[in-house]
């Protein structure tokens, strides 16, 4: 009896053995182990373990017998889809520096830019400017651009909308006039090859000089070219102000003529007296969601907006550019004709000196010239007293001296109707903003604290302190929700086969901590996040690591399977 024990343990240990080879424990690269895992989908989080292979995510569940060359305790940390900001002007920036700290530190993994101008296509005059001011751009259309930064090293993805100033820009240069029948031909070929090239629609910025000069007509023509690759139309509205009504119509009107899903950058009612307005836009959107449009919006979490002064000036002063327009400025004749205008409550164009209702909510945090400044983080009516000007002629006489354009704060909305936005089922968050290191030269100027912390105050402020929204939902309208609205695929979720960007942050600590006196300070609680399965902040440190990738939309996918 005893030999038939023995000859069966033997065959037992001899079957596990085998099958201990033939069936060895799963290898990752990277193992998450015991976080709570927010999918992106909206639904409740559960604790997992996430194992990746290479750039995708292979196994989301209970991965304890796994092996992994990397493993990252999560435990007590929620996991989530990289963050997309839906609103960047990172593009420069990561040019010069490819971390993009500001926007990780914040979880960001995908820049997205277009707000009316794109990094092409370029026109050889454009290079020629260029080179005069001392710059070197070296390619030619929208996709090599975006390539071009993406060879560079870049830490974060990015993509983007193809600019309809951009467009506009390469055919009339900076003319107030229609284009004709073969410019316009000519504009909507050059959309055609972006969309082709991976853009992932039209954007546009209609109160700004030479975007203001553009017609309804002239964007549906170019629109209708962007809907042709499934592309959407996305668009800083010509009012968000005392005409705020009728610029949300024009978007209506160009949404439907063109047959395109539309959204609204960075919804906001400007200007006290406009902030009842608000209401009576999102009653027109529910509306013309109900009807079947598809249209909705993004936003950033502040009550300030931020642009240059050349948005309290009348765009037809500005034509033909920055130096024609300083100028213009220095005549004494054309000087008086546009303090008289900057001084009237007009409706005719996006009046930002009227809409701030006082010069002391216009701040300024950016200049070119050395000699201006000391004025950084001072207001327009700080300076206007010192100088013993009115506000009007101080601004014209501070960018002139700039000789340009000076980066600008100004306080324009109210927190009731930011939280009120935050609460939409179809809002998603964009920066506005740079992503920059808070380090070197960047020290020498202040910026808008959107630009350090959007993401993690809408989590920490707006989240976890202020409960104007579930966890899960936010994190489902930055990731999953963004990626829909950009018709990307295969990212924005945490799911087998998807791209591996990934954020590990604490719920109970994450915050913004930029002010508008002091921006340059980086979010905090962000702990880890993976670029396309590589470690590019780790334990809150940027790992140096640049995967970042070129992503593009859906009509570059339809040109290869062409």
């Amino acid at each position: 009896m005893l030999p038939i024990l023995i000859r069966w343990t033997v065959l037992c240990l001899i079957g596990l053995y085998l099958a201990s080879c033939t069936n060895p424990p799963a290898q990752y690269d990277i193992i998450i182990q015991n976080g709570t895992v927010y999918d992106g989908t909206g639904n409740a989080p559960q604790v997992a373990d996430i194992g990746i292979i290479g750039q995708r995510i292979d196994t989301i569940g209970d991965l304890s017998q796994a092996e992994a060359e990397t493993v990252i305790d999560a435990s007590g940390l929620a996991v989530a889809p990289g963050f997309i900001n839906m609103l960047s002007w990172a593009a420069y920036p990561l040019l010069e520096d490819g971390r993009s700290m500001s926007g990780i530190k914040q979880g960001v993994t995908l820049e997205v830019f277009g707000e009316g101008s794109s990094l092409g296509p370029v026109s050889e005059a454009a290079k020629q400017r260029a080179l005069e001011n001392g710059d070197t751009i070296a390619w030619t259309s929208f996709g090599e651009g975006l390539q071009h930064l993406v060879d560079q090293g870049v830490a974060t993805n990015v993509g983007s909308f193809v600019g309809a100033t951009t467009i506009r820009v390469h055919e009339l240069g900076y003319e107030d006039r229609a284009p004709n029948e073969a410019e316009l031909v000519r504009m909507q070929d050059l959309v055609r090859h972006a969309m082709q090239e991976g853009a992932l629609g039209l954007g546009s910025s209609l109160i700004y000089a030479p975007a203001f000069y553009a017609s309804t007509e002239e964007l549906i023509a170019l629109a209708k070219v962007a809907a042709e690759y499934d592309g959407k139309y996305i668009s800083h509205l010509r009012s968000e102000g005392d005409n705020f009504e009728q610029a949300v119509n024009e978007l209506f009107t160009i949404a439907e003529e063109a047959n395109i899903a539309a959204e609204i950058y960075h919804l906001k009612a400007a200007g006290q007296r406009n902030w009842p307005k608000l209401d009576r836009v999102l009653a027109k959107i529910d509306s013309a969601r109900q009807a079947g449009m598809d249209v909705s919006a993004n936003m950033y979490n502040y009550v300030a907006a931020s642009t240059g002064l050349d948005a309290t000036m009348p765009p037809w002063v500005q034509e033909g550019g920055t130096r024609a327009w300083v100028e213009r400025l220095q005549d004494p004749t054309i000087r008086q004709r546009v303090v008289a205008e900057m001084e009237s409550d007009t409706n005719e164009w996006e009046n930002f000196l009227q809409l701030a209702g006082d010069a002391d909510n216009i701040l300024l945090v950016e200049f070119e010239q050395d000699s201006l400044k000391q004025y950084v983080g001072q207001t327009v009516a700080n300076i206007a007293e010192k100088r013993g000007a009115s506000p009007a002629e101080t601004i014209i006489d501070l960018v002139v001296q700039n000789e340009g354009d000076i980066g600008t704060v100004y306080f324009l909305m109210n927190e009731e109707n930011v939280k009120k936005q935050i609460k939409l089922p179809y809002m998603t968050f964009g920066s506005d903003a740079r992503s920059i290191a808070a380090e070197g030269k960047n020290l020498e100027s202040s910026t808008h604290p959107r630009t350090y912390g959007n993401f993690a105050r809408l989590l920490g402020k707006y989240v976890r302190e202020e409960q104007v929204i579930s966890l899960e939902e936010a994190i489902h309208r930055l990731t999953e929700l963004s990626a829909q609205k950009l018709n990307i695929q295969e990212r924005g979720t945490l799911a087998p086969g998807f791209y591996a960007d990934v954020v590990i942050f604490d719920p109970a600590t994450i915050q913004d901590k930029a002010t508008f006196e002091e921006p340059h300070q980086y979010s905090e609680g962000m702990v880890h996040v993976l670029v396309n399965g590589t470690p590019v902040l780790k334990e809150g440190e940027h790992t140096e690591a640049t995967p970042g990738m070129f992503v593009k939309g859906s009509g570059y996918k339809e040109k290869e399977e062409a």
